[in-house]
């Protein structure tokens, strides 16, 4: 019953910008706090956004500050992430995932473990390269 779907990934040139898109099923987007990670080919899975289930807070990696905005639509149940001047270092799998205050809390912190969030979409390639 509890499914998200990413979508928005593809390929782009350096400096250029992708918005992803985390559309939720079967729950209301808006009890949830929303993370995005990225995992890299031969990398560890690593967090790069969250937003807290009211949308009053909001953490970004430092790799990642000043490039990449995360929003929240309650309307359309959709978390974005606005991603700009990408470079190619960004290149992964982007994944968003959720938790709720019955599962790990619904706020967002400074530190992103992979365990605190039990529920995960697919996952949307990104490939950034010239």
């Amino acid at each position: 019953q509890l499914q998200l779907v990413e979508s928005g990934g593809g390929l782009v040139q350096p400096g250029g910008s992708l918005r992803l898109s985390c559309t939720a099923s079967g729950f209301a987007l808006n009890f949830y706090a929303i993370g995005w990670f990225r995992q890299a080919p031969g990398k560890e899975r690593e967090g790069v956004s969250c937003i807290s289930s009211s949308g009053d807070s909001a953490h970004a990696a430092d790799s990642v500050k000043g490039r990449f905005t995360i929003s929240r639509d309650n309307a359309k149940n959709t978390v974005y992430l606005q991603m700009n001047g990408l470079k190619p270092e960004d290149t992964a799998v982007y994944y968003c995932a959720a938790r709720t205050r019955d599962t790990y809390g619904s706020g967002c912190y400074d530190t992103m473990y992979l365990y605190e969030w039990p529920y995960w979409g697919q996952g949307t390639q990104v490939t950034v390269s010239s």
